[in-house]
């Protein structure tokens, strides 16, 4: 089976409030390092001309620049995070930076919701490939792994129209 890999490096800060470790429940910073496994819907032998499932730049184009523009340098709140309504009410414009996440922003569910939004995107674009695994890297010594169905993997099922990681454009909250 063919596969095409994609690797992407970005800043973040989050925090956790549920539970965590205590040095996690204030805000922090990673250098993050996701890789996606995008894999065809129909599988099918290259063509001996072009030889390839799509070009490379079609392939990650938009989920390139959601990362770059949407992710890098980005805040992680939960919607329950008083800090998100801080930013609201008092830096309004910072808080459309904040990626707002169903509970606390681990990286375990940070890569679910970034596999659902890369399928979102490639569904959008017609493309032929579907993501078959996303990796999620918190620290060189931690990561995490995600393959199959992320939506049965996402605390309390939304409609879809309220979930930015279901929707095929550039939206974090």
């Amino acid at each position: 089976m063919l596969e095409l890999l994609f690797t992407r490096r970005f800043s973040m800060g989050h925090r956790l409030i549920s539970g965590a470790a205590e040095a996690c429940a204030l805000p922090h910073g990673h250098n993050e390092l996701v890789t996606v496994r995008l894999r065809p819907l129909r599988p099918r032998p290259l063509d001996g001309a072009a030889n390839m499932l799509v070009p490379f730049e079609r392939a990650k184009a938009r989920w390139h620049r959601f990362v770059d523009e949407r992710l890098d340098h980005a805040l992680q709140l939960s919607e329950t995070d008083p800090l998100l309504d801080w930013f609201r009410a008092h830096e309004p414009a910072r808080a459309e930076r904040i990626v707002v996440t169903p509970g606390d922003p681990t990286t375990e569910l940070l890569a679910c919701l970034l596999m659902a939004k890369l399928d979102a995107l490639l569904e959008d674009d017609d493309s032929p490939l579907r993501c078959a695994a996303l990796q999620l890297e918190e620290t060189p010594t931690n990561a995490v792994s995600v393959t199959g169905s992320t939506l049965e993997l996402l605390p309390t099922p939304r409609p879809p129209a309220s979930c930015w990681w279901r929707r095929a454009d550039m939206s974090i909250a």
